[in-house]
């Protein structure tokens, strides 16, 4: 087993004269959640295509748990679990089957196949369906098959895309404890997601997609250092701007949602100062926490050209 799961390096791809990937590198560890993050068009799809090798990039190289997937793909399917973001299925067979005939189809006994399929059946939550053919699944029960299905031969590396569609609150929950606990088993797992809030709840690290190419290190260092946006709710709100400009926080930094006032700082520590200054001067604070997580904050910040985050969003007030 290599130290890295995955590692792409200088990968392209185009499909006449669109080129969908330019240029991504990077890596993603064992034991870790590593989210994959960008516009729609930014080339995510076909980036994971490839890591799943199904297609073939133009230049660059990918190893998935050390395997070629162009010079061996059969090693890399053995490595790795792949749940689409649209799941085709086996419309008349049952649940159960389904992942029974996945399991033989990865090389597993019939034996080992059904006690496979019970064993994930559990874990996902679809019991009620398992003797159920998959037309009449949700888009939810889908997705859960999906994962399911990307599972059952017990892989080391897992590529997620949009695992969390469809799925109600309560299923949401689940899943991110349960990739949590796969990533805790020691697998690696690569998830695409317009989820970030979700993702922030989850992810070890993050890898930026723009324009077809991965995100420097040093843009998102910087993305993730500039002004962010804390949302404060105190009892007596009206006690609150005062107490702000009291401290000589400027009024362009200061603004308010329908939810609370809104101040934007430079770091953890500053916030910090702010909410201590705050009880300080009196003010009765009920709660105070950034408006958006890391992952959404930096990545606005980078579809914003690295302007740094602006004191008041689009539907806000700027306070006269």
């Amino acid at each position: 087993m290599t130290d890295s799961a995955i590692e792409v390096t200088g990968v392209a791809r185009s499909f006449g004269a669109v080129h969908a990937v330019r240029d991504a590198t990077f890596t993603a560890a064992y034991g870790s959640v590593t989210a994959l993050i960008g516009p729609n068009g930014s080339g995510k799809t076909t980036l994971m295509l490839m890591l799943a090798s199904l297609l073939t990039p133009d230049a660059g190289s990918i190893r998935i748990a050390g395997h070629d997937p162009v010079t061996d793909p059969r090693a890399v399917r053995a490595a790795m679990g792949w749940m689409p973001d649209v799941l085709g299925s086996w419309a008349s067979l049952p649940v159960r089957k389904t992942l029974e005939i996945t399991g033989r189809l990865h090389g597993l006994s019939a034996p080992a196949a059904a006690a496979r399929a019970a064993e994930l059946i559990d874990l996902t939550g679809l019991q009620p369906l398992a003797s159920q053919p998959t037309r009449v699944l949700s888009r939810g029960q889908k997705q859960k098959l999906s994962l399911a299905r990307s599972l059952v031969h017990d892989p080391k590396v897992l590529l997620l895309d949009e695992p969390a569609s469809g799925l109600d609150p309560a299923a949401r929950i689940e899943l991110r404890l349960l990739v949590r606990r796969l990533a805790d088993e020691g697998r690696s797992l690569l998830i695409s997601s317009h989820v970030l809030a979700e993702l922030d709840e989850m992810a070890d690290a993050a890898v930026y997609v723009e324009a077809g190419a991965t995100v420097s290190a040093e843009r998102v260092g910087r993305a993730k250092t500039s002004l962010r946006q804390w949302r404060i709710r105190a009892v007596d709100a009206a006690t609150v701007v005062p107490a702000l400009e009291a401290r000589g926080i400027e009024r362009d930094r200061i603004g308010r949602d329908h939810l609370g006032t809104l101040v934007a700082v430079a770091s953890e520590t500053e916030a910090a100062a702010v909410l201590t200054a705050l009880v300080g001067a009196g003010v009765a604070v009920s709660s105070f926490a950034p408006v958006v997580g890391d992952l959404e904050h930096t990545f606005l910040d980078l579809t914003r050209g690295g302007a740094g985050a602006q004191p008041v969003a689009d539907d806000t007030e700027t306070l006269s």
